[in-house]
C-alpha cells in the first residue's frame, strides 16, 4: 500500500474516476481496498497511471475482488497465464476486441464482475476506450419505459459472436455460452438499477414478439450510446483501467490502424444477474 493518501478525481458526472496514490504492484491493504472498491462501484470505471505490474502482481490485484475468469473463446493468452488475455492489434489485424458497445461476456450464466486492463504499448494517437454508465442509461429512460421493461429478460448468445471470429482457433466440438438475463439488473453492491442489454451479445427480449424485440433493443442500443453517459480514456503506457462490468459498457476505438496497441487483461468472475424492484 502506498504511503501517500489516495486521491480520487472524478472525470465526468456519470462515469469514470482517476485514482492517484495507489501502487498496484503492492498488496492492497484493507482501507485502500475499501476506497478502491467504493470508487469502482460509484464511478463504474477507475483508472490508474504509471503502474509497473508483473503478470503475478496483475492477477493478485484482480483476485482481491474475486476469482479470476477464463474467457470461453479468446485464443491469445499470455504464456503460462491462462487468466491473462493479450489485447493486441497491428497492421495485420482484421478486427479488434470490443469494437462496439458491450458488456464483457454477457452470454455467460455468470458474466464477469469486471476487468483490469494493463496497457503496455499505445499508438502515437488514437486507441482510446469509451465507457458508459448503465446506471445513467437506465435512469434517463422515461418512467413508462422503465415500467415496460420491468421483469423482462433477454437472451445473450456467444455463438453469434465467437464462432469463426478468431483465426487459427480450434472450434471442433466447441460450444459457446448462452444465457437469459434480466433487461434491467440490480447491482449487488450499490443496489442501483442498471440497463443490461448490449449490441454485441443480446439477441432478443424473451417476452416480446420478434419484431417488437428488435425495435425495443435497437432503441436501447442507441440509447446506450448517448454521449452524456460516457467518459473517454486516453491510454498511456503502463496505464490501468478497471471497469465494473455490471453497470458499465465500453467500446474500444480502432482508429489507429496500422499502428500497434498491446495490453494485458485479467477478468474477474461475477454472479448471475438479478433484478430486485
Amino acid at each position: 500500500m502506498s504511503d501517500q493518501p489516495i486521491e480520487i478525481v472524478r472525470l465526468t458526472p456519470h462515469c469514470g474516476a482517476e485514482i492517484r496514490g495507489v501502487d498496484l504492484s503492492r498488496p492492497l491493504g484493507g482501507p485502500a481496498f475499501e476506497e478502491v472498491h467504493k470508487a469502482l462501484v460509484e464511478h463504474g470505471v477507475i483508472f490508474f497511471r504509471d503502474q509497473r505490474l508483473t503478470p503475478e502482481q496483475h492477477k493478485a490485484f484482480a483476485r482481491r475482488f474475486g476469482e479470476l475468469h477464463i474467457h470461453p473463446a479468446y485464443p491469445r493468452l499470455l504464456d503460462g497465464h491462462p487468466e491473462i488475455m493479450e489485447i493486441y492489434a497491428d497492421e495485420t489485424s482484421k478486427r479488434v476486441a470490443g469494437e462496439d458497445w458491450h458488456s464483457d461476456v454477457s452470454c455467460d450464466p455468470r458474466p464477469p464482475l469486471g476487468s483490469v486492463l494493463y496497457m503496455l504499448e499505445v499508438p502515437p494517437v488514437g486507441g482510446d476506450t469509451l465507457f458508459a454508465s448503465m446506471y445513467a442509461a437506465y435512469e434517463a429512460l422515461s418512467a413508462p419505459m422503465r415500467r415496460f421493461l420491468e421483469g423482462m429478460t433477454a437472451v445473450h448468445d456467444g455463438e453469434y459472436v465467437y464462432r469463426g471470429r478468431y483465426e487459427g482457433a480450434s472450434e471442433e466440438g466447441k460450444t459457446y455460452p448462452r444465457a437469459e438475463h434480466p433487461v434491467v439488473r440490480t447491482h449487488p453492491v450499490s443496489g442501483r438499477q442498471a440497463l443490461f442489454v448490449n449490441r454485441i451479445f443480446t439477441r432478443r427480449i424473451v417476452q416480446l414478439a420478434d419484431a417488437e424485440s428488435e425495435a425495443v433493443l435497437e432503441m436501447l442500443f442507441r440509447h446506450v450510446e448517448t454521449p452524456e453517459f460516457q467518459c473517454r480514456f486516453r491510454w498511456q503506457p503502463r496505464s490501468v483501467a478497471f471497469w465494473d462490468n455490471r453497470c458499465v459498457q465500453h467500446h474500444a476505438m480502432w482508429d489507429y490502424y496500422p499502428q500497434r496497441r498491446r495490453g494485458l487483461r485479467v477478468t474477474i468472475q461475477g454472479d448471475a444477474p438479478f433484478h430486485r424492484a
